[in-house]
Order: C-alpha cells, then sequence, then structure tokens
C-alpha cells in the first residue's frame, strides 16, 4: 500500500464538509500545522474538530475557527482563544468542554476497539447531565462515548515510507491516541525516511494505523505563553 503523498492539500483532499476530525497535539506543540493550513486553504466547512485545545487567534485551530469553518469543538482546553470565546457566547459555535483524561481515554477507547468506558470524572457536575451512572465498588462513574472520527490528523517527528511514527517530549500526548483512533489516519512528520530506517524500539505508532503520510515543511513550533524571568 502506497501511504506517501504529495503534501498536505493531497493528504486532506478529500475531507469533505460536515466531517468529524481529530486534531493531535498539546497546546501548540506538536500540532499539524501544514494539514491545518491546507484545510483553512481548501475552506471545507461544518467541521466537528476534536483536539485537546482550541489554538490561538492566529494559530493552529484558531485559523478555522477565524474562517467560521468549526461547527462544533470538543475540547478540554480553549483558554487561549478570543475568537473562539466570541463565538461560543454569540451561539455560533457548539462547544462540549471535556475534562482532559477523559478526552484521551475516549480517544484511546476509539483505537482499541472499545465501544464505551465508565469514568469518575465528572461525576456531580454539569457533565453528568443527561448521561448513565453506574456505582462500582460503591463509586460513580460515568459512562462516556468512545470516539466516532472519519479522520485522524497528526503531527510525528520522524516517520517512514510505511507510516511509522516516533514523536518528541510533549507531542506524544494526544497525537499516539487519536493516530490509532480515525477512520483515516493522516500523519505529517518532520524528517520522512525509508522503511527500516526506525530501530522498531523507537516507534510510538505502527505504521498499521497510518494511510497517509507526508514531510511537512516550515514548521513555527510557537509557545503558547513565553515566561522569562528579568535579567539580574
Amino acid at each position: 500500500m502506497q501511504k506517501v503523498v504529495t503534501g498536505a492539500q493531497a493528504a486532506i483532499s478529500d475531507i469533505a464538509d460536515g466531517s468529524i476530525i481529530m486534531i493531535g497535539g498539546f497546546g501548540l506543540c506538536g500540532i499539524p500545522e501544514n494539514c491545518i493550513s491546507a484545510l483553512v486553504k481548501k475552506g471545507v466547512k461544518n467541521l466537528t474538530c476534536i483536539s485537546n485545545n482550541a489554538g490561538v487567534d492566529d494559530f493552529g485551530i484558531g485559523l478555522m475557527l477565524k474562517q467560521k469553518q468549526v461547527r462544533k469543538m470538543i475540547s478540554s482546553y480553549v483558554g487561549e482563544n478570543e475568537e473562539f470565546e466570541r463565538q461560543l457566547l454569540s451561539g455560533e459555535l457548539e462547544v462540549e468542554l471535556i475534562p482532559q483524561g477523559t478526552l484521551a481515554t475516549r480517544c484511546m477507547a476509539a483505537g482499541y476497539g472499545m465501544p464505551a468506558i465508565f469514568t469518575p470524572a465528572g461525576v456531580g457536575t454539569e457533565v453528568a447531565e443527561g448521561k448513565e451512572i453506574r456505582t462500582f465498588n460503591g463509586k460513580d462513574y460515568l459512562l462516556e462515548y468512545a470516539f466516532d472520527a472519519d479522520y485522524a490528523i497528526v503531527k510525528a517527528w520522524k516517520g517512514d515510507t510505511m507510516g511509522n511514527l516516533v514523536y518528541k517530549d510533549t507531542a506524544r500526548n494526544f497525537n499516539p491516541l487519536m493516530a490509532m483512533a480515525g477512520r483515516i489516519t493522516i500523519a505529517e512528520v518532520e524528517e520522512l525516511v525509508d522503511a527500516g530506517q526506525l530501530h522498531p524500539n523507537e516507534i510510538h505508532t505502527p505504521g498499521i494505523y497510518v494511510h497517509r503520510i507526508f514531510q511537512g515543511t516550515d514548521y513555527e513550533k510557537r509557545i503558547e505563553k513565553r515566561t522569562t524571568r528579568k535579567q539580574m
């Protein structure tokens, strides 16, 4: 199976209006910058985006929000995006806020082929409204369903032509879980090597999960909040 594509535009070419998309990364670290830019350029609309965060106003998913391409945002942290806030408060954007551990585990469940999980996170809060609650060993747990995403778009440090992926540092938070979970997984990498060039013990996502891969370009790798101390 030929998994290597020419670039981001080719990788996302069949993503249509109304798709459900997982977008990897943690904050602005390890986000699929090239694919997000390609989606903005394509102008696809009414997307449901599942992501740890919503980017910032001028970067990441924030660029898609600016063009009003996102109908629904499923996230655990959204505090750095003023346009997101405006669309939420005006009713333009549907938002589902999820505890971060629940978000990760619902991704994992999808990858493992599990239909649902039980979690104590959210019990007794608005998160639990309308959801089934069961008691195990005297403790209440919420029933949460695995995500059902059309696409998972992830970013890795290195990958090979068979789709095997290696992530670096913080980028390992959500990218590996989402890579397992989409019906079609698209990976962009900083460095693409021939099959056999990655050591088996270093591979984080086996190529069996990846359908398309390409080497990205011009990564910015922004810092979400830069905190420095005054020079002494």
